[in-house]
């Protein structure tokens, strides 16, 4: 596997896993987020994973 795809992979399970933890609290009735905010959110992760940039909301 070269690093390109290894890098790639990270990312995309870094991704799997915070949707995993989203989705727990959401079936345990956490407190969630309007979709506005979580339409933010999830483009923050995706830009992160796809173009390298971080997500200025954590």
């Amino acid at each position: 596997m070269d690093i390109e795809a290894f890098t790639y992979r990270e990312k995309m399970l870094k991704l799997r896993e915070k949707l995993l933890v989203v989705e727990e609290d959401r079936l345990a009735g956490r407190a969630g987020t309007t979709p506005d905010k979580l339409d933010s959110y999830l483009d923050g992760i995706i830009d992160e994973v796809e173009y390298g940039k971080r997500s200025s909301i954590r």
